[in-house]
């Protein structure tokens, strides 16, 4: 890992009535309009819709890594994130993010202990660190073999 502060690079561009160009150094760039529930078009990626998916992959990043740091096996994880956007004193921001985490763990794993990393996860989430929203997490547990 590279040391701190790590500094991450991002532009974006749009005329007035196109959709908004982001790109960053060396990524493919993508195309952000407004959201359908703010008048934009339905297909298309928003503001609101990437940071809820940022929410979901910085979850699974974080069990990655520290699952292979407590040596747990794991087959499969998948994370839906849901992103509560309301209007508190007049200021229109995210309030909740609800995720719902389903780890597959190989026959013969400890549960207990794959459900302390689910949960230490969402703590460590460096995403949802980084904002005032309430985090709530649901956990589901398969062991297949």
């Amino acid at each position: 890992m590279h040391p701190y502060p790590h500094i991450y690079r991002t532009s974006a561009a749009a005329g007035p009535d196109q959709a908004v160009r982001i790109d960053s150094p060396g990524l493919p760039g993508l195309e952000t309009t407004p959201p359908p529930e703010f008048g934009g078009p339905q297909g298309h990626w928003s503001p609101e819709t990437l940071l809820v998916a940022s929410v979901a992959d910085c979850y699974i990043l974080t069990f990655r890594a520290i699952a292979r740091a407590s040596k747990l096996d794991w087959l499969d994880l998948s994370c839906e994130a849901d992103g509560t956007l309301d209007r508190v004193d007049g200021v229109t921001k995210f309030t909740r993010f609800d995720l719902r985490a389903r780890l597959v763990l190989p026959a013969g794993s400890d549960t207990e202990k794959a459900e302390k990393i689910l949960h230490k996860s969402e703590s460590a989430c460096l995403v949802t660190s980084s904002m005032s929203a309430e985090v709530h997490l649901e956990t589901q547990i398969e062991v297949r073999g």
